[in-house]
């Protein structure tokens, strides 16, 4: 995943932060996540203590937004238990990113906790589109 920015990491680790605790899972995937996007492991460890609020996200391609997405869905999970405000701060995300209510809970059935676990990307796409505000 290539984030445009060190801001839709910003968005990955406040939806982490919402029960007040990161977990192992979670910060292994958000390292994850920044090293693949070139951010250093400190770097990404300060944004993890101070996260920055949850703004605007300026221009990004279709592509983007789904990857954006899943990635979100993915974070929502990472630690095994989904509260009703991971669920809200998704759909508020999804809905930012141009798609209707409804993506959350369609796509989180196919999208795994675990990195190793592979989803079908293809699927999802296609279900994730028909929620896409055009």
């Amino acid at each position: 995943m290539l984030f445009n920015s060190k801001y839709e990491l910003n968005v990955l680790i406040n939806l982490a932060a919402l029960d007040h605790i990161i977990e192992a899972r979670e910060s292994r995937l958000i390292h994850m996540i920044g090293s693949a996007n070139q951010i250093e492991r400190t770097v990404v460890d300060e944004m993890i203590k101070r996260p920055e609020p949850v703004q605007g996200f300026g221009v990004m391609t279709a592509d983007e937004k789904f990857e954006h997405l899943f990635y979100l869905i993915r974070m929502m999970k990472a630690d095994g238990q989904v509260i009703t405000e991971e669920i809200d701060f998704c759909e508020n995300i999804a809905e930012r990113l141009g798609y209707k209510k409804g993506v959350v809970r369609e796509l989180s059935a196919h999208i795994y906790s675990d990195i190793a676990v592979t989803s079908d990307i293809e699927l999802l796409r296609k279900k994730a589109d028909r929620f896409y505000k055009y």
